[in-house]
């Protein structure tokens, strides 16, 4: 954790929104940019399509829900009761609450899926996925669970007898990707959620509160708090 610094101004730089708190823009980057790109560069979002995010109420889900439905998306969020009417409040048209009803046996098909979670098997997740949808995988709450699902998913990546697609997404901060996301965001189409805010001395608590697995959004560590006497 740093107060400062050093970055080159051509890679990784764009103007805060004027809408936006600094708490809220420095929640965007990563998160933000990880949802982008796993929408429009690996799922190839359109207009019109119906989209399922696996993880909607934390800090990648909810900018994914926002930035799906800029785009025109029938989206729908998964999340447990306590997030639901967040979900619906950000944009999603439908919301799943995963302790009541699994997705994957809803009977419903997705054209994109963007998947933060991996709490199904894959063969589940192709079940709900149209026979030429996207299946792309953000990541873990625990950093492991990708391990068992990268070999099936290379080999069905490699076989040329399925029409389904299946991608994993590694975010690369880019200029012109935070432009667009500011764009984004002044034009109040997407806005960071903040569950809480923390000061350095509380870092311990707040990494505590990330490793219970249940954050609303971003955490965010405010240094100009403990600045002040």
């Amino acid at each position: 954790f740093a107060e400062y610094v050093t970055v080159r101004e051509d890679r990784a730089l764009a103007l805060k929104p004027a809408n936006l708190t600094f708490e809220q823009a420095a929640a965007v980057s990563i998160a933000a940019t990880t949802a982008l790109q796993a929408l429009r560069d690996k799922g190839r979002i359109r207009a019109g399509q119906k989209v399922l995010i696996n993880g909607a109420s934390g800090g990648v889900g909810t900018f994914a829900v926002q930035i799906a439905k800029s785009y025109g998306a029938e989206v729908t969020g998964v999340c447990s009761t306590r997030n639901v009417e967040m979900v619906r409040s950000i944009g999603a048209d439908h919301v799943f609450d995963y302790t009541k009803e699994d997705f994957t046996r809803s009977g419903r098909r997705y054209d994109l899926i963007v998947d933060m979670v991996g709490n199904h098997p894959l063969s589940a997740y192709r079940r709900v996925l149209n026979p030429e949808g996207i299946f792309v995988i953000v990541g873990g709450p625990d950093g492991n669970w990708l391990g068992p699902m990268v070999s099936p998913i290379k080999a069905l990546m490699l076989s040329p007898f399925v029409s389904q697609e299946f991608g994993m997404i590694l975010a690369q901060l880019k200029q012109e990707d935070l432009n667009i996301l500011s764009d984004l965001m002044q034009a109040g189409k997407v806005t960071p959620v903040i569950d809480r805010t923390y000061r350095l001395s509380e870092v311990p608590e707040a990494i505590r509160y990330l490793e219970e697995g249940h954050a609303r959004g971003k955490v965010v560590i405010n240094l100009e708090h403990d600045s002040k006497p």
